[in-house]
């Protein structure tokens, strides 16, 4: 047999095993990315219910936000495509609310610094492939003042929310509701961190105690004041995305860095420091090693 036979004979072997390859390689790929996006849905869960953290700022740095605003200000258009990619989104989330509630709580209560250091690590380890996402349609300096402006208003204002003084409200349905709605806020606008409020007007403890024990009395309204938030903003916040691509992007790294400083822990002493350090680093690492998983296993535009 000829060296040109024998090549041919390989390209064609070669050819033969390509489509299941491929179809072995789509698989694996389909369920690392459905994982990938479940545990990111468990991290914003969390960061919804943890005090000084935003869900909305997880969703950005995790790449979740844009796509979940696109999908629900156009909730009709490739429904069972966008179902099926925010799945585990959603499982997720509701595993890091009502799973770990019990779990935040107590680490907060207990280990509050370590425990922000480790948050402050998943978020700085997107930062590289926010910055890549944000640079998509191309940047200019204004965009870097914008960055800058409200990074440094984003600090300051949260820095002046911790001087209110608590006022305790009395928890009935319509205030449950309205919380609800509060944190709906905080899953659209990037940085508002509604537990922070919830703690300001005695609301925080006994909404944890209520999703914790299931008590639906206070689940139903926070789910309803939730949905109602997020479908009535998605479709302006979409039509943002659309009109002003970089300008939001660059407003919301904004936010994301200024809230991000504005929870760094002060007053951290002797061992606890190379623990929040290590921490930190762990964090980083989980966070950056799943953008890169993100990226090498790429899945099919849901919008286009």
């Amino acid at each position: 047999m000829s060296e040109v036979e024998k090549n041919q004979g390989g390209t064609a072997d070669s050819a033969a095993e390509t489509p299941a390859n491929a179809s072995k390689t789509a698989i694996t790929s389909s369920v690392v990315a459905w994982f990938i996006r479940l545990f990111k849905g468990m991290l914003v869960g969390v960061g919804a219910i943890l005090p000084g953290l935003s869900g909305g700022v997880l969703a950005v740095v995790f790449g979740i936000y844009e796509p979940l605003v696109r999908f629900l200000a156009n909730i009709r258009y490739k429904f069972m495509a966008n179902l099926r990619f925010f799945l585990p989104v959603g499982i997720g989330g509701l595993l890091g609310v009502f799973i770990f509630s019990a779990v935040v709580d107590y680490a907060f209560t207990h280990f509050a610094a370590q425990f922000i250091w480790l948050f402050i690590g998943f978020i700085t380890g997107t930062f590289p492939s926010l910055y890549k996402t944000s640079g998509k349609e191309g940047r200019n300096p204004g965009h870097w003042v914008l960055l800058i402006v409200i990074s440094v208003g984003t600090f300051f204002l949260m820095h002046w929310m911790e001087t209110i003084n608590n006022v305790t409200v009395q928890p009935n349905f319509w205030v449950w509701l309205a919380s609800g709605a509060l944190t709906g806020l905080g899953l659209v606008v990037p940085g508002l961190s509604p537990s922070n409020f919830l703690i300001y007007v005695g609301l925080y403890q006994p909404m944890a105690a209520g999703i914790k024990d299931l008590n639906f009395g206070v689940i139903i309204p926070l789910v309803l004041g939730l949905a109602i938030c997020v479908l009535s903003l998605a479709k302006l916040f979409s039509w943002l995305f659309k009109k002003y691509y970089a300008g939001m992007y660059h407003f919301i790294i904004g936010i994301v860095i200024g809230s991000t400083a504005a929870i760094i822990p002060s007053g951290v002493t002797g061992w606890t420091i190379a623990v929040c350090a290590a921490l930190f680093a762990v964090g980083a690492a989980i966070s950056y090693a799943l953008a890169k998983a993100d990226e090498a296993h790429p899945h099919e535009s849901i919008f286009d």
